[in-house]
């Protein structure tokens, strides 16, 4: 009898005792700031400025800063495109200055990167965002390098020419889950073994076979009448 009234019991504190465990291992991620900076033009979505056309946000979480983010470019020549973020993680509990960046992988041809302190004291991050002009280095600041653990921020972006016709495709993903392959970047949280993954694709898309066709098969109508004006 005593045994199973004790059971109950038992089972209650190993349940309370799990509870607490995911409570405790419970992360708050926060993104305290973003923006996208499209052929010079900077747009601050966090601080009220309007989603650049191009920009589709359907799959991104603008309170985590979690998500995936689709960014579409067009018009013949020379583009750059560039995305910031500044998230926290479990600042309520252990601040945002106890946070470190990494890199894994090898960019690819084209495409800029920079981990930093977004630019309160010695981070030039947010300044170079602006610029185009991001340093592909982790701390590395005009202003002073930055000492990590410390404040962390990312920010990615990648420069290409299309030509007539053509299209640009980049997908963003930022994810608690690392990318199985290529180059991203990681901004961890040491005391709460939280990480944030930044990674992002460029696809040029080329002008459609059938409206090359169609252009093709245009001109050789348009030189088939000329010539036989010219022949009359």
């Amino acid at each position: 009898m005593t045994r199973t009234k004790l059971l109950p019991v038992v089972m209650f504190i190993a349940l309370a005792g799990a509870l607490t465990s995911n409570v405790a291992q419970s992360v708050e991620i926060d993104l305290f700031d973003y923006g996208f900076n499209i052929d010079g033009t900077v747009s601050m979505i966090s601080q009220g400025d309007p989603v650049p056309s191009g920009i589709n946000l359907s799959a991104f979480d603008d309170i985590t800063g979690l998500g995936s983010i689709g960014v579409t470019m067009a018009g013949a020549g020379a583009h750059s495109f560039g995305a910031f973020f500044d998230h926290e993680i479990d600042e309520p509990i252990n601040t945002f200055f106890n946070e470190t960046g990494a890199t894994t992988g090898a960019a690819l041809a084209g495409q800029s990167w920079e981990i930093d302190e977004p630019g309160f004291f010695d981070g030039d991050i947010f300044v170079n965002f602006q610029d185009s002009a991001l340093d592909n280095g982790i701390g590395t600041s005009v202003f002073g390098d930055t000492v990590f653990p410390d404040d962390v921020s990312m920010a990615m972006g990648w420069d290409f020419s299309l030509a007539a016709g053509e299209t640009a495709f980049i997908e963003l993903v930022l994810s608690e889950m690392a990318p199985a392959s290529g180059f991203f970047l990681s901004h961890n949280d040491p005391d709460s073994s939280a990480t944030i993954y930044l990674s992002s694709s460029l696809t040029i898309i080329p002008v459609p076979a059938a409206v090359w066709l169609f252009g093709s098969g245009l001109l050789g109508l348009i030189g088939f009448a000329r010539s036989k004006y010219w022949a009359n």
